[in-house]
């Protein structure tokens, strides 16, 4: 197997790995419970308490499954269709967007509510292996051979504004 087909695979098991994470947050959350903290980081009730952690006065946890369900889904269709411009750039956009609500919702952790959850890093490592997967997918699908058997953009194939040079 090629390495430009292992990207939507990996996206697959980053996706898994965060769904997991968001389903258990959500599900504590919404039935009132709290959240089991590993020792050396023991803040994921304070930031899940926090007024930070609700959007539209929904918790942060239920946006997160959303998330990742729509990347799961993604992954899966990228698995099928690895060439599909359009899945390339869904992967690529929205996974920049999760990694843009990672940063500011780190940035709140830190400066404002002085605590840390060992839940929103693991789902912050997550969206930026996802971005990461996204981006390499794309660079490599883009110079690598299509289905046909025909070289990439790379190796020489006529571009569209090439075309007529050739």
């Amino acid at each position: 197997m090629k390495k430009a087909f292992l990207a939507p695979y990996a996206m697959l098991v980053f996706a898994l790995i965060g769904l997991g994470v968001a389903l258990y947050d959500a599900y504590i959350i919404y039935n009132g419970q709290t959240l089991w903290c590993p020792p050396p980081i023991n803040g994921c009730n304070e930031v899940a308490s926090s007024p930070y952690a609700r959007i539209f006065n929904l918790p942060v946890g239920y946006f997160g499954v959303v998330y990742y369900l729509y990347m799961l889904c993604l992954a899966a269709l990228l698995a099928f269709d690895p060439f599909s411009g359009g899945l390339r750039f869904a992967a690529l956009a929205y996974s920049a967007v999760g990694v843009s609500f990672s940063i500011y919702f780190m940035y709140l952790q830190i400066e404002f509510i002085h605590a840390f959850c060992i839940y929103c890093l693991v789902s912050a490592v997550m969206t930026a292996l996802l971005l990461v997967a996204a981006f390499l997918h794309r660079r490599a699908t883009l110079v690598g051979e299509s289905p046909a058997g025909e070289t990439g953009y790379a190796a020489g194939r006529p571009t569209p504004w090439r075309a007529s040079a050739r």
